[in-house]
């Protein structure tokens, strides 16, 4: 089976027929094998607005994410590449590129919402491409953001929809805004401004209490919410050339406009330097096998027509990954004790007293592969299987 370390290419990670998204076994087999924490970084957008060049980019490659040169959308459903986190040996680097979204191939626009949904859901950092500039037409299609207190809810409890955008903050994203073939210039009033100062003020809330005008900052009153930390990277065309645009894949860096080059290259730095290990609400750190198991959870209950409920996720993440905890811990104690107790000579109250270190072993194994144990109930069980096979022990010395 490939590695996360040994990945030539992507693959798909979540098929999506327009009807129905599934998820890939190879793929999640290869992302539940990584045990090292994850930096995810999801890009998303309109379809043909250069995502999966960047994503190839950050990738450190020139080919891998379908980039395609007709109108056409090629990537279709979400698609993954695990590589080698260039400046922290002991994380995995893993990049989502997902499908365009508004294709008019597609039926469904309720589909692209929860590739939008999911995106968010998955990743560490979130990049939304658009092009040209960001104005009220590239803020009013991002309406995905919009509707995400609709799609996914953060307790169980909670109504279907009503949650306020800050409840989510804790389980979102970082958000960077990447904005192509930018032709101009970052002047504001007159003054040098940069490309962050360029997107707070495209997210300023126009004055006025009429319902349009309220219907109209919706956008940029969910992101703002939702997305406290922000990024915004604006680019050049990568070529003059039109030929050389239609085969990019093809082209070395001596080709592209050095522009682009530096500002391609600054917004890499940034990724590798600034985007987070994907960490659940109180620190959690995720690796690739607890990614799997959310992500499972999520297109699971997306496929019962239900909504992805965050707090519920983590709690049958916990429930898995503690049973699990539990057999490992409980296998170790056994191990000990079967090692260490030396029957017909062992006194009783050495029998205790290995008892009593053994199981302090249990637990720290125990502590190690479980989280969010808030209540001990995993660890009563452990408790419970330690002090059933001592009874077991006791019941062999005579009276």
């Amino acid at each position: 089976m490939t590695s996360a370390e040994s990945m030539q290419a992507p693959v798909c990670l979540i098929e999506n027929d327009n009807a129905e998204l599934i998820v890939n076994q190879e793929a999640l087999q290869i992302l539940t094998s990584i045990t090292k924490p994850v930096v995810v970084v999801a890009i998303v957008g309109l379809y043909r607005t250069g995502k999966s060049y960047l994503m190839n980019r950050l990738a450190g490659k020139n080919n891998g994410f379908s980039l395609g040169s007709t109108v056409q959308s090629h990537t279709k459903g979400i698609w993954m590449w695990c590589v080698p986190h260039p400046r922290r040996s002991d994380h995995i680097l893993v990049l989502l590129d997902t499908e365009g979204l508004g294709d008019v191939e597609k039926g469904d626009s309720k589909n692209d919402s929860w590739i939008f949904a999911l995106a968010i859901l998955l990743s560490s950092t979130f990049v939304y491409n658009s092009m040209n500039t960001i104005n009220h037409q590239a803020l009013e299609q991002m309406q995905y953001v919009t509707e995400l207190t609709d799609l996914i809810k953060v307790k169980s409890s909670s109504k279907l929809v009503g949650e306020d955008s800050g409840d989510f903050v804790g389980f979102f994203p970082d958000f960077v805004w990447t904005v192509r073939d930018f032709t101009l210039e970052l002047k504001l009033d007159g003054q040098p401004i940069t490309s962050d100062d360029y997107l707070e003020n495209a997210l300023k809330l126009s004055e006025g209490k009429h319902l349009r005008v309220q219907i109209a900052n919706l956008p940029q009153e969910c992101i703002r919410k939702f997305f406290p930390k922000r990024k915004c990277f604006t680019f050049d065309r990568p070529t003059n050339d039109k030929s050389l645009l239609a085969r990019l894949e093809e082209v070395h860096d001596s080709q592209l406009e050095p522009v682009f080059k530096n500002q391609a290259n600054a917004f890499c730095s940034y990724i590798f330097s600034n985007a987070n290990p994907k960490t659940l609400s109180g620190g959690i750190m995720i690796n690739g096998n607890r990614l799997g198991m959310l992500l499972e959870t999520y297109v699971k209950t997306i496929s019962s027509g239900d909504i992805p409920c965050l707090e519920n996720a983590v709690l049958a993440l916990a429930e898995t990954e503690n049973s699990a905890a539990v057999q490992k811990a409980t296998d170790h104690y056994l191990q000990q004790m079967a090692l260490k107790v030396q029957f017909p000579t062992e006194t009783l109250e050495d029998l205790l007293n290995l008892h009593t270190d053994c199981e302090k072993e249990a637990i720290s194994v125990f502590m190690k592969h479980s989280f969010k144990d808030d209540t001990h109930k995993f660890q009563e069980k452990l408790v419970v299987c330690s002090l059933s096979y001592l009874s077991f022990l006791l019941s062999l010395f005579p009276d």
